[in-house]
C-alpha cells in the first residue's frame, strides 16, 4: 500500500476555479465555445458614478483602454445612452497569454434623465481613462435661498 500525503485543500482550489468560471460565464454573457470566445466574448459594462456637484448632475464612467473615438453619447426621449468598444490588443499573440481577465468588446449603458437637465448644455470630457459627462440643471430647478427680512 502506497503512502499518500493528505492535502485537504487541494479539492477546494479546484472547486473554486470551477465556480469562478461558472460565475464569469453567467455575468459576462459568454457563449459556449472555445476558450478564446469565453475570454474575449460577452458583453461588459463600465463602472459608473452619478452625483450632484455645483448645480450639475455628473456622470463618471471608467473606460480604461477605450479610445475616445470609440465612445458614443446620445440623448433620446429623456435617456442618456453611453456606447463604446474596447478592442483587444493585437500587439501580443493570443497564444502567448496566460490569463485574460479584462473584458473586451462593445458595451452600452442607459440612464434616465430627470426633467431638470438642460440637454443643450451637456458637456463630456475624457481624461486618464475616465469619461466625465456634466449635465447642467435648469435654473428653475436649482435651489434658491430666500432671505428673510425682520421687521420690528
Amino acid at each position: 500500500m502506497a503512502i499518500v500525503r493528505f492535502e485537504p485543500f487541494r479539492d477546494l482550489v479546484s472547486i473554486q476555479d470551477r465556480m469562478n468560471r461558472i460565475f464569469d460565464e453567467a455575468f459576462r454573457g459568454a457563449t459556449r465555445g472555445s476558450e478564446d470566445e469565453w475570454a474575449l466574448g460577452g458583453s461588459w459594462a463600465p463602472a459608473v458614478d452619478i452625483f450632484e456637484q455645483e448645480g450639475n448632475i455628473v456622470l463618471k464612467a471608467e473606460l480604461p483602454g477605450v479610445d475616445p473615438k470609440d465612445v458614443d453619447i446620445r440623448i433620446e426621449n429623456g435617456t442618456l445612452t453611453l456606447r463604446g468598444e474596447r478592442h483587444f490588443d493585437d500587439d501580443v499573440k493570443r497564444d502567448n497569454y496566460h490569463r485574460v481577465e479584462r473584458s473586451y468588446g462593445a458595451f452600452a449603458r442607459s440612464f434616465s434623465l430627470p426633467n431638470v437637465v438642460e440637454v443643450d448644455k451637456i458637456k463630456a470630457e475624457y481624461r486618464d481613462g475616465v469619461l466625465r459627462v456634466t449635465l447642467p440643471k435648469k435654473e428653475e430647478a436649482k435651489p434658491k435661498q430666500i432671505s428673510v427680512s425682520v421687521s420690528r
